[in-house]
Order: C-alpha cells, then sequence, then structure tokens
C-alpha cells in the first residue's frame, strides 16, 4: 500500500508529532469525506506499507522524524510546494528564505531525487500576472538547481470553493483573478517559458492533472505518486494502475490518503481542500496528537466502548 499524507491536509507542517504516533502504535482511522461514520482502518506496518508520498509546503516540523522513519524501515519521498507568491494568497506560509532553507536541508539529508518541488497551481491575478510567475520560477529554479531533478507544475482548478475565496479576497482587496483555462495560447506559453527555465537547470518538468496536452511545450503529464519514480528510487514494484478516485486527468496510481479535509490552517485562497479558513482553524483545534483519528476521536468513548466503530477492527472500507 502507498500512504498519501496527505492531500487534503498538510500533515509535516501540521500534524507530524501525530503522524509518528500512528507509525509508532502501527495504524489510524481514515474517515470518509462524504461519510464521517464510514471508517477505514489502515495498518501502518512497515510490512504493509510500500512508500510513504508526503505532500507539504513546509515539512519543517517532519525533518526531525525522519531518522526514526528511516530505523523503523519506511520509504518515503516528498512533494514540497513552492511558489513565492505574496501573503494575499498564501497567509500563513513561513517566508520563503525559511523555506529555501529546509528544502535544501531536507534534499541534503535524504536525496534530492526524493524531494519532487511542486510550482503549483499557477494562479494568475493582478499581483500574479504572467511575467510574475515566470520571474519567481526562474529564481527558484537557480535557487534549486541541485536540490531537486524533477518539478510539477498545474493551472489552479476552479472548484467552487476556490471561486468562492477568489471573489471573496476581490471583493476585499480589489484583486482580480483570471481564469487560465479560458487561454489556451497563455497557458502553452507560460509551460513553454517554464520548461525551457527547468531545463536549463537541469531538472525534470511535468504537469499535474492538466487537461490541456502540453508536451509540446516539453511539459509531459506527470504522476506525482509514480509507480516509475518509486522504483527507481527504491527498487520495489508498485500496482500501476490508475487512481480512480482522483480527477479523470490525474495519473497517479492507487494510494491512501489518510488526510482529512478543512484542516489545514496556511489559509492559500487557491486550496481545494479547504473551502473555509475558520472551519480549519475550529477543526484543528480538535486536534488529539494521541488519537487514531486526525481530528477528534470519532466520538469514540474513551472508556474503550466497544460498540463503537473506532474501536471495531475494520468496519466499512472506503471505495468498495
Amino acid at each position: 500500500m502507498i500512504i498519501s499524507a496527505s492531500r487534503r491536509t498538510d500533515i509535516p507542517a501540521l500534524y507530524p508529532e501525530w503522524f509518528m504516533n500512528r507509525i509508532r502504535e502501527g495504524y489510524l482511522f481514515v474517515q470518509n469525506p462524504f461519510n464521517a461514520r464510514q471508517l477505514r482502518r489502515i495498518d501502518l506496518s512497515p510490512d504493509n506499507v510500500d512508500v510513504i508520498v508526503f505532500w507539504s509546503k513546509n515539512p519543517r516540523p517532519m525533518v526531525g522524524y525522519l531518522d526514526e522513519l528511516d530505523d523503523r524501515g519506511y520509504r518515503y519521498y516528498f512533494q514540497f510546494t513552492l511558489t513565492a507568491y505574496p501573503k494575499l494568497l498564501e497567509p500563513s506560509v513561513p517566508p520563503m528564505h525559511e523555506l529555501l532553507a529546509t528544502f535544501k536541508t531536507l534534499s541534503a539529508k535524504i536525496g534530492a531525487e526524493k524531494v519532487v518541488w511542486r510550482f503549483d497551481p499557477i494562479t494568475l491575478s493582478d499581483v500574479t500576472p504572467e511575467q510574475a510567475i515566470i520571474d519567481n520560477f526562474e529564481r527558484l529554479a537557480r535557487e534549486l538547481r541541485g536540490s531537486t531533478s524533477r518539478v510539477v507544475i498545474s493551472f489552479v482548478h476552479l472548484y467552487k470553493s476556490v471561486i468562492r475565496n477568489l471573489k471573496r479576497i476581490q471583493k476585499e482587496k480589489g484583486v482580480t483573478f483570471y481564469d487560465s483555462s479560458r487561454s489556451v495560447e497563455q497557458v502553452q506559453r507560460i509551460a513553454a517559458t517554464l520548461a525551457d527555465i527547468a531545463h536549463k537547470n537541469f531538472t525534470e518538468i511535468v504537469s499535474c492533472a492538466e487537461t490541456l496536452d502540453l508536451s509540446g511545450m516539453g511539459v509531459e503529464h506527470g504522476k506525482c505518486i509514480d509507480d516509475r519514480l518509486i522504483k527507481g528510487l527504491f527498487g520495489i514494484t508498485v500496482s500501476d494502475r490508475k487512481d480512480k478516485n482522483q480527477r479523470e486527468a490525474c495519473q497517479c496510481v492507487e494510494s491512501q490518503d489518510i488526510g482529512q479535509y478543512n484542516t489545514c490552517t496556511h489559509g492559500c485562497i487557491y486550496c481545494y481542500a479547504a473551502s473555509s479558513n475558520k472551519q480549519s482553524h475550529n477543526n484543528r483545534a480538535l486536534h488529539d496528537p494521541e488519537s487514531p483519528f486526525l481530528i477528534g476521536n470519532g466520538g469514540a468513548n474513551k472508556s474503550g466502548d466497544d460498540s463503537h466503530p473506532a474501536n471495531q477492527p475494520l468496519i466499512h472500507e472506503l471505495n468498495r
């Protein structure tokens, strides 16, 4: 099994203690995002976990635990998002100089090939026009040269919650955002320019869940959870079946996500996984690092009520 930690929230930045407690206990519970009473018990033993894929905007809090993960026999790699966007778009992300230092520290510790740089989602606006996007990418590519071997790009997907957040910022701050999907020519132009910069810095560039074929611009469709990358990194073979629970354009192979929506407090306005910053903060306040659930205890009785689903070995498995 591949563990995704996580598309739904930033576990390395915000919940690393909880994650390690679950590693030590050997299991956790995941709630169905659409039915909180439907649970799945996830076996986290090293024999059951092929690879852990970490997703983060700030993995620094996780770095101190990596030696323990190594000692316990876990394999892992990181998807590390760096965009250099203004605070207006990413209000609670650490300063860029700190993130660059973390990226380089992590890369030196585990290897450049195990730290994938994510420059996504590309979000065009009055404060992030096309040239600013290109300039940010070029500056970061030069800084990260030698610290990564792959960069992933995508253009913001306008989910309803994302549109709501963008409209709010537009109303409050007077900033206009642009739907890149309406301009194929602009997307192709940006992709071609970023590909040229990436290749000059000896970095492979791929896209994430893009419906538009950018291969003619030098950007192939990529897999963030990638069976071929995993084989190259760790010498093991995992299933190449596409994850049917992801968007149609997503090429990722099957994995089990252990996160929960509306629990990330970075406050990024383009985020599909946090529809409300207030709700995310409220949920995080319910977090117990000793619980087998990321948020709360699933209603479990602390006295050990065997009738509660969380205290059963396994109930309804998701996606079955």
